[in-house]
């Protein structure tokens, strides 16, 4: 039973018998001395895919959904709808495309480091890896003669996710990039 403190982006929560998967955070410190730090998340409603925006103190405490966690590999996308598959017993899970909003700019076929989370037979969603490692396929040259400054620029990656980088970074270099924030993090 997670506290409103440790809820994270992916995790699922049961808000009145109905799996919710938390899609965002944000917490607001109050100024006045003795307030409870507030925190303000967005849920997904999983059954009828609708937003819902609900704010909790630190310790209120969430009921966990009952889901079963699972490791699969992402197998292929066909249309709108992203195929996984069970390492375990090679069963197939779909999910449309508008179920990982946030996620697809980080999915590459074959990856396998993904846990799928399971309700009734059904994918509900994923949980990504803290990281990904991902090819820079397009950015543009690095500008010569300015190297005391830190800049960046936007570079295009494999799955045609778009991100900053340092300015040193030329294609086909691997990169990796930080799943929950959709940052840059180092060179792979």
């Amino acid at each position: 039973m997670p506290k409103a403190s440790e809820l994270k982006r992916g995790m699922i929560v049961d808000i009145d018998g109905v799996p919710h998967i938390v899609k965002q955070t944000e917490s607001k410190s109050p100024s006045s001395r003795g307030a409870a730090t507030l925190y303000k998340i967005r849920f997904n409603n999983l059954q009828s895919h609708q937003k819902l925006d609900s704010s909790f103190k630190g310790d209120d405490i969430l009921k966990e959904a009952d889901c079963v966690r699972v490791g699969v590999q992402y197998s292929y996308l066909d249309g709108d709808t992203y195929y996984f598959m069970n390492m375990e017993d090679f069963s197939q899970y779909a999910i449309d495309a508008d179920q990982l909003e946030g996620q697809i700019g980080f999915l590459v076929e074959q990856q396998e480091d993904i846990i799928a989370l399971i309700m009734d037979g059904n994918l509900l969603g994923i949980e990504l890896p803290q990281s990904v490692n991902l090819e820079i396929t397009d950015t543009p040259p690095a500008v010569t003669g300015s190297s005391a400054t830190n800049r960046s620029k936007t570079a295009v990656l494999s799955t045609g996710y778009e991100v900053q980088v340092p300015e040193y970074l030329s294609p086909g270099e691997m990169i990796k990039i930080n799943t929950v924030t959709g940052k840059f993090m180092s060179r792979a």
